[in-house]
């Protein structure tokens, strides 16, 4: 995992520094470099002896958004993709091709929200041209105070997933949970002093609950205003979740 976190780390460095100065959105590469390991994680399929994940991802952006990518997408695109395929060694996933990544334009995206679609090509016997063989549905996330909605509905049902709620903005984890601090490698980042960079993480137990951990953090964690202990605390939907003086709300959607 550690070497996971200086991946991102480089990355973030990277898109931030070579494409820092040209891109002027609530987008920023270093999330969309995140949110796309994620996905690949979601839409990992289990075999015999391999664990196969999606290969091909089309980033859709709001037009404006889009705008402050031109001239720039094929080399942010080669950079993701080199980082999706570090993520897949580094969780021994099985690709059918290295990953690609492509960039496309919904009018229905507000400024700062992205939408990440995946799916998984195979080359048929005798063509040159790879197959459709498994689409995902959309996944958009917001980086700004708005309710993300799907750009495409999917007719199967998925698991609730967890949600945190800070100050209006609704911050949307993955089924295994997700980190909060100070530290951009987190989750939910938080803008607060009195947080500490990895505060707490969110953990789906085998049992189906939902409990909050602190992470050795300088000011603690309490659940509805009691101090949780060593072993974590179970949550509900409601729950307010102070770390330090910030607050957030746990609910499942």
């Amino acid at each position: 995992m550690s070497v996971l976190r200086n991946l991102e780390r480089t990355i973030a460095g990277l898109v931030e520094g070579t494409f820092g100065r040209v891109f002027r959105s609530e987008v920023r590469p270093v999330e969309v470099a995140r949110k796309l390991a994620r996905e690949m994680d979601e839409h990992r399929t289990p075999s015999v002896s391999r664990t196969y994940v999606p290969n091909e991802y089309v980033v859709w952006l709001s037009p404006r958004d889009r705008e402050n990518f031109e001239g720039v997408e094929e080399e942010l695109a080669d950079e993701l993709g080199a980082y999706l395929l570090e993520h897949a060694r580094r969780e021994r996933y099985a690709l059918v091709s290295r990953p690609v990544i492509s960039f496309q334009t919904d009018e229905r995206l507000a400024l700062g929200d992205f939408g990440i679609q995946t799916r998984r090509v195979r080359h048929a016997p005798g063509e040159e041209e790879p197959e459709p063989a498994e689409h995902g549905h959309t996944m958009v996330y917001s980086t700004a105070d708005r309710v993300r909605q799907p750009v495409e509905s999917t007719s199967s049902r998925r698991p609730a997933r967890p949600v945190l709620v800070a100050g209006g903005a609704r911050h949307q984890l993955g089924l295994r949970g997700g980190t909060i601090g100070r530290s951009r490698e987190c989750d939910v980042v938080l803008e607060d002093r009195n947080v500490s960079r990895r505060h707490a993480e969110i953990r789906h137990e085998p049992g189906g609950a939902w409990t909050v951990h602190d992470l050795g953090s300088t000011n603690g964690v309490r659940v509805n205003d009691k101090r949780i202990g060593g072993g974590g605390e179970e949550l509900h939907p409601g729950d307010v979740i102070e770390l330090g003086t910030a607050e957030v709300v746990f609910e499942l959607e």
